[in-house]
C-alpha cells in the first residue's frame, strides 16, 4: 500500500487547461440561441454593430501593438481542474466579436427564408398546402388521438416546394409531418409529396411549421445512393433482429445505430429513470467506440494511414446512422474527446470542445436551442474538464481502475443534471451506479451492432449470429436498467424549471467543495454520518421533503391551486383541507398525476373530477387510484368514445360516481372547504352533441370556488360548448373568474366572449412540450393576454401553483415572473 501510495504521490500533475476559446464558444451559443428568434432585419442591425465593434477593437490592439494579457487562476482544489487563467484584455473580446458575426450572418438568411415566402404566409393562415419535400428523419410513432385505433407516425421533411392558394414556390426548409401509420414505411432520403395542414410553431423552433396530414405520403422519388445504402443496411439489420428477444429487438439496433424504435415501452421509460437513454441516441462514446476498434484494427499500420482509416471510418459511421444534426453534433463531440486522448494531450480538448461549438452552431444556429446539443456539449465538457480530478481524488479511496470507471459517469451527469432536470424535474440517484454497471457491455454490444449492420445484406446468417451475440450484452444492459428502476427512489420529485436547474448547480457545488475541502485521505464518520442521513431523506416516502426545504421548493408552502405538469393532458388541484384536495382530470398514463398529488403531501382526494373520457384526461385513473383515496368521483356525461368511458367505469367500481349535467340534482355540492357547481353540459346539451365529434364539447365545466380563490375548469370545450357556456353564465350577474384553466390545452377554438367574461387573473395552460396538435395556439394565448391574465404553460413552466399573497393571489412557477 504504502508503495502504490508512493507511486500515486509522484505522478506528474496534468497541464493546465486553455481557456482562452471558451468566451468565444459561450458568445456564439448565447448568441445563436437569442438569434434564431428575432426577425432577419434586426440580425442584420446587429451584425453591422458588431462589424463596427470588431473595426474600433481591430484598430485599437494596432495602435496598442498588442493582444492581451492573461491573468493567472486562483490556486485549484483536488476535485478542480488546473487553468492558465481567464483570458483578459481586447484580444478576447476580438474574437468573441468575431464569432458572434459569423452566427449573426448564418442566422440572418436563413431567418428571412422563414418568416418570408409563400410557406410563412400559408403558416400564418392556418391554410391548406401542398409540399414535396425529402424525409430528413426516420418515422417514429407517436399516440393516436382518442378517436383513432392506429398510431400516428412523426418526421421531419425538407421542403423543397409549396403549392397553395394558386401559388407554386421554392423552399429550403424544415417542417414536422405528422400523419397516419402509411407514413411507416417512407425512408430517409426519399422524395414525397402530401397534402398538410400548417401550423405555426414557436419561434426559434427548428421546424418552420408543423404539417398535420391525413393522407399517406405520395412518392416523388428516391433516395440518393448514399442513403440508399443506408436504408439496405438498417433494414436488413431489423430482419436479423426481428425473432430475438424484446429487448434486443429494440436495444442492438439501439446501440449500433440508434433505432431505437422496437424498444418496448416499459424498457424505455425504465432507462430514462435510470439516466440510460443515452445508449439509445448515438453520442460522442458510440463515436469512440467504434473509432477505437477501427484505430486498434490499424495498429500495425503508419500514423498516417491510421488516421486517413479513422477519418474513413467517421464518414462511414455517420452515414450509417443518419447524418441528421444530433449525429453530426455527436461525432463533433467524440472525435474532440478521442483525439485528446490519441493524442496524449487532454489539456487541448477543452480548445477543441469550444472549436466545436462555434462550427457547430455557425453551421446550424438552431443547435443552440437544442436540449440535445446542451446535453453533448456538457457531457464532454464534464468528462474534459472534471473527469481526471475527480479520479485522481477517488484513486486515494478505490483501485485506480474503478476510480476512473466512477469518475466519468459522474462528472457527466454532473454537468447534465441541471439540463435533465429542465426536461423532467426529477433526480436519478442511481444514474451513476446504472451507467458503471451498464459500461462493459456497451462497446461489445456497439461493435457486434454494428459488424452486424455491415454484414447483414451479404449474409443474414453470420450477421443473425453476431446479433445474438450482442443481445447477450443487450440483456445485461436491459436488466441493470429494469432492477435499478425498481428500486426505492429511482425518480425523485426536484423543482421543476429554472429554480430548480439553480438550485441542484448549487447544491452539487457545495457537495463537492465540502469533499474537496475535507479531502479524500480524512474522510471518516464526520463525513459519512451526513452522506448517509441525505441519502435516507432522499429514500423516505412522502418525496416533498425531499424538497420543500430549497428556496421556492416545490410545491410552495400554503398552496391553494396547482396545475400539474402532466404533458399533454389535464389535472388541476384544489386544496380542500390538510393532505385533501379536490382533482380536475388526471391527465396521460406515466404516473404524473400520482406524482403530483405525492409531492403535494394530498393523501385523500373529496372530490376526483373526469371531465371527459380523452385518455390524455383520465389515462392516469389508475395510477391516482393506487396513490391517494378517493371519496366521491364526477364523469362527464357524454356516452364516447364508448370503450374508454367502459373502462373508465370499471376502474371507478366501488367508487361512489355520478355523471351529472348542469341542469340536473347532482350539479353542486361542497367538498371541504370547496364549494363545487357545474357549468356545462345541460341534458339538452348531450343529446344535441352526440358521436366522437361531440366529446370535446359534452366536457364539464366546473366552477370551484375555495376561500380567497375562484376557479373556472372546463375541460375540452370548443366553439360549441364554449358558447352554451358563456349563454348559462350571462344568465347570471358578471363575476370574474381569479384563475382560469385555458380550454382544451390553448387550442385555436377559443370564444374570446368567453374570454372576456371571465377576465381571469390567472390563464394557466395544461400543455406537453413539442405535442403535434399545434397547442397552445398563438391566437389563444394573445386573447388571454389581452383580457389582462398573466398566461402561464406547464411546457414551459412546469407546475403552476397558486398561493396567497398578502391579500391577493400569487402564481409560482419555473417561469420568471
Amino acid at each position: 500500500m504504502s508503495g502504490d501510495g508512493a507511486s500515486r504521490s509522484r505522478a506528474p500533475r496534468p497541464p493546465p487547461l486553455d481557456l482562452r476559446l471558451v468566451p468565444a464558444a459561450l458568445t456564439a451559443w448565447s448568441g445563436a440561441s437569442l438569434a434564431v428568434t428575432r426577425p432577419a432585419a434586426e440580425l442584420l442591425l446587429a451584425a453591422g454593430l458588431a462589424t463596427a465593434g470588431i473595426a474600433a477593437l481591430a484598430a485599437g490592439l494596432l495602435r496598442r501593438g498588442g493582444a492581451g494579457t492573461w491573468r493567472r487562476g486562483p490556486r485549484q482544489g483536488p476535485l478542480a481542474p488546473r487553468h492558465r487563467g481567464a483570458p483578459a484584455g481586447p484580444a478576447t473580446v476580438l474574437l468573441a466579436a468575431a464569432v458572434l458575426l459569423a452566427v449573426l450572418l448564418s442566422a440572418a438568411p436563413r431567418v428571412h427564408e422563414r418568416e418570408s415566402g409563400l410557406l410563412a404566409e400559408l403558416t400564418e393562415l392556418g391554410a391548406s398546402a401542398v409540399l414535396t419535400g425529402r424525409v430528413a428523419t426516420e418515422p417514429r410513432p407517436v399516440a393516436p388521438r382518442e378517436w383513432e385505433a392506429a398510431p400516428r407516425q412523426r418526421l421531419e421533411l425538407t421542403v423543397e416546394e409549396v403549392r397553395g392558394r394558386g401559388q407554386v414556390a421554392r423552399a429550403r426548409t424544415s417542417v414536422v409531418v405528422v400523419g397516419p401509420d402509411g407514413w411507416s414505411g417512407v425512408r430517409l432520403g426519399e422524395r414525397v409529396r402530401l397534402r398538410a395542414t400548417l401550423v405555426a410553431t414557436e419561434p426559434g423552433d427548428a421546424a418552420a411549421a408543423l404539417a398535420v396530414t391525413a393522407d399517406p405520403p405520395r412518392p416523388a422519388g428516391g433516395a440518393r445512393w448514399p442513403l440508399t445504402a443506408v436504408n439496405r443496411l438498417r433494414g436488413a439489420l431489423g430482419a436479423v433482429t426481428a425473432d430475438l428477444s424484446p429487448q434486443a429487438r429494440g436495444l442492438v439496433p439501439g446501440i449500433a445505430v440508434g433505432d431505437d424504435r422496437a424498444l418496448p415501452p416499459d424498457l424505455a421509460a425504465d432507462m430514462r429513470a435510470t439516466s440510460l437513454t443515452h445508449l439509445t441516441a448515438v453520442s460522442g462514446a458510440h463515436v469512440a467506440i467504434v473509432l477505437g476498434a477501427v484505430l486498434g484494427a490499424l495498429a500495425w499500420a503508419p500514423r498516417r494511414w491510421r488516421s486517413a482509416g479513422a477519418a474513413l471510418a467517421l464518414v462511414a459511421f455517420v452515414t450509417l446512422v443518419r447524418p441528421e444534426a444530433s449525429v453530426l453534433r455527436a461525432a463533433a463531440m467524440g472525435a474532440v474527446v478521442l483525439a485528446a486522448l490519441l493524442l496524449g494531450r487532454p489539456a487541448r480538448a477543452l480548445p477543441g470542445l469550444c472549436a466545436a461549438v462555434v462550427a457547430l452552431v455557425v453551421a446550424d444556429p438552431w443547435l443552440a436551442r437544442s436540449y440535445g446539443f446542451a446535453l453533448s456539449v456538457l457531457a464532454t465538457a464534464g468528462l474534459v474538464l472534471l473527469a481526471r480530478p475527480w479520479a485522481r481524488w477517488l484513486s486515494h479511496l478505490l483501485p485506480r481502475w474503478l476510480a476512473t470507471a466512477v469518475a466519468i459517469p459522474a462528472a457527466a451527469q454532473a454537468m447534465c443534471g441541471p439540463v435533465v432536470v429542465l426536461l423532467s424535474p426529477a433526480l436519478s440517484p442511481y444514474a451513476v451506479p446504472a451507467n458503471l454497471l451498464a459500461a462493459p457491455a456497451v462497446p461489445p454490444a456497439t461493435v457486434l451492432g454494428v459488424a452486424a449492420t455491415l454484414l447483414a445484406p451479404a449474409w443474414p446468417g453470420g450477421a443473425h449470429a453476431l446479433a445474438v451475440l450482442a443481445s447477450g450484452c443487450t440483456w445485461w444492459i436491459a436488466t441493470v436498467a429494469r432492477t435499478l428502476a425498481r428500486l426505492p427512489g429511482a425518480q425523485l420529485p426536484w423543482p421543476p424549471g429554472a429554480t430548480g436547474a439553480l438550485a441542484l448547480v448549487v447544491v452539487s457545488a457545495v457537495v463537492v467543495a465540502l469533499l474537496a475541502r475535507a479531502g479524500p485521505r480524512r474522510l471518516g464518520w464526520r463525513a459519512v454520518v451526513p452522506l448517509a442521513a441525505v441519502a435516507a431523506v432522499l429514500l423516505l416516502p412522502g418525496p416533498r421533503w425531499v424538497t420543500s426545504w430549497l428556496p421556492d421548493g416545490w410545491p410552495p408552502r400554503g398552496w391553494l391551486a396547482l396545475q400539474c405538469d402532466v404533458g399533454q393532458g389535464g389535472a388541476f388541484l384544489v386544496r380542500s383541507g390538510e393532505g385533501a384536495a379536490v382533482m380536475v382530470d388526471v391527465g396521460p398514463a406515466g404516473g404524473a398525476a400520482a406524482g403530483c398529488l405525492r409531492a403535494a403531501g394530498v393523501e385523500r382526494l373529496e372530490l376526483l373530477v373526469l371531465t371527459h373520457a380523452h385518455a390524455d384526461h383520465v389515462g392516469g385513473l389508475g395510477d391516482v387510484l393506487a396513490a391517494v383515496a378517493v371519496d366521491r368521483v364526477l364523469l362527464g356525461p357524454g356516452p364516447e368514445p364508448a370503450q374508454t368511458v367502459a373502462a373508465v367505469l370499471r376502474q371507478l367500481e366501488g367508487v361512489p360516481t355520478a355523471r351529472p349535467v348542469a341542469d340536473g340534482g347532482t350539479a353542486a355540492g361542497t367538498a371541504g372547504t370547496i364549494a363545487w357547481e357545474v357549468l356545462w353540459p345541460p341534458a339538452a346539451g348531450v343529446r344535441a352533441l352526440p358521436g366522437p365529434d361531440g366529446v370535446n364539447d359534452l366536457s364539464l365545466a366546473l366552477r370551484l370556488r375555495a376561500p380567497g380563490l375562484d376557479v373556472l375548469v372546463p375541460g375540452d370545450l370548443e366553439h360549441a360548448g364554449q358558447a352554451g357556456l358563456l349563454a348559462r353564465l350571462r344568465a347570471r350577474a358578471p363575476d370574474p373568474a381569479d384563475v382560469v384553466a385555458v380550454a382544451h390545452h390553448g387550442s385555436a377554438r377559443q370564444d374570446p366572449a368567453l374570454a372576456a367574461w371571465l377576465r381571469p387573473r390567472l390563464a394557466v395552460v395544461s400543455v406537453g412540450s413539442d405535442n403535434d396538435y399545434g397547442h397552445p395556439a398563438p391566437s389563444a394565448l394573445h386573447l388571454y393576454e389581452s383580457t389582462g391574465a398573466v398566461v402561464l404553460r406547464t411546457d414551459l413552466c412546469g407546475a403552476i401553483a397558486v398561493v396567497p399573497d398578502g391579500d391577493g393571489l400569487a402564481a409560482v412557477s419555473g417561469c420568471p415572473p
